[in-house]
């Protein structure tokens, strides 16, 4: 019997060892206040990606920091539609790089706590080779950040030019809510859990509508029981980088600019 007992706990313990890992990040928080703390009290190390110079910017980081999750600067990046700075803190593509570098400082200090930089839009800046150059430039200078590739546009070179300038980034597998039904939560939801027990690891990003947060609600607690682990954006990152190679294929094209462009 204690053999049996042995062999049970060993081959339990190797399957917790190489149990799926899932990383989920909730984007565009920072102005409404109720949404945002709601998505700060989600079960688990969910992290919270906070636009700089928003009204409740400060407020939810530091309520997510108190709370142990991870807190990330979502910095605006100029889209294929957008022809002014629409967001607070936007970067753009006729910025010098002097301004580049004054947008980019102004923003990481408007989020206290920030661990990492992820992008919000950026369907044009994100292909152009020297603006994201530039960006993981700021990045390294400001600490021991990471990146995430939000991953807009399917011509993103984000992801290559992080890994190049040596700055550890992943890339979002799923979006969860290219559209706010149920049907569709559900189904993204298990192709996250699908390519994380294809691939080892899987990203998804979420965004504060009553709709995600009630089924992120629900479906997180579940995880741990259904043989995933649930990490947080910035161990997801250090494992990926301590033993894993980063995948460059494409994590599912087909919604790549349904969210957030």
């Amino acid at each position: 019997m204690r053999a049996l007992a042995l062999v049970l706990a060993l081959v339990s313990s190797a399957a917790f060892a190489q149990a799926p890992r899932i990383a989920i990040i909730i984007d565009d928080l920072g102005y409404q206040l109720g949404a945002g703390q709601r998505a700060v009290n989600l079960p688990g190390p969910v992290a919270c990606a906070v636009l700089p110079g928003t009204p409740r910017a400060v407020m939810l980081a530091e309520a997510a920091f108190a709370r142990g999750k991870d807190v990330l600067l979502h910095l605006p990046l100029q889209s294929m539609e957008q022809s002014v700075n629409a967001e607070p803190g936007a970067i753009l593509l006729d910025m010098t790089r002097s301004e580049f570098a004054r947008s980019f400082a102004s923003s990481i200090a408007s989020v206290p706590h920030a661990v990492g930089v992820s992008n919000h839009q950026g369907s044009l800046l994100t292909q152009h080779p020297g603006h994201m150059s530039w960006l993981m430039e700021e990045i390294e200078a400001h600490g021991d950040l990471f990146f995430v590739d939000s991953y807009t546009t399917h011509r993103s070179i984000a992801l290559m030019s992080a890994l190049e300038s040596g700055v550890p980034a992943v890339r979002r597998d799923v979006f969860l809510d290219p559209d706010r039904s149920l049907e569709t939560l559900q189904r993204e939801f298990d192709r996250l859990k699908d390519l994380s027990r294809r691939q080892g690891m899987a990203v998804g990003i979420g965004h504060p509508y009553p709709a995600t947060l009630a089924f992120l609600e629900t479906e997180l607690p579940k995880l741990a029981d259904e043989g995933y682990e649930l990490v947080g954006i910035s161990e997801y990152v250090l494992r990926q980088a301590r033993s894993e190679p980063v995948r460059n294929s494409s994590p599912g094209g087909e919604f790549v600019h349904a969210v957030s462009e």
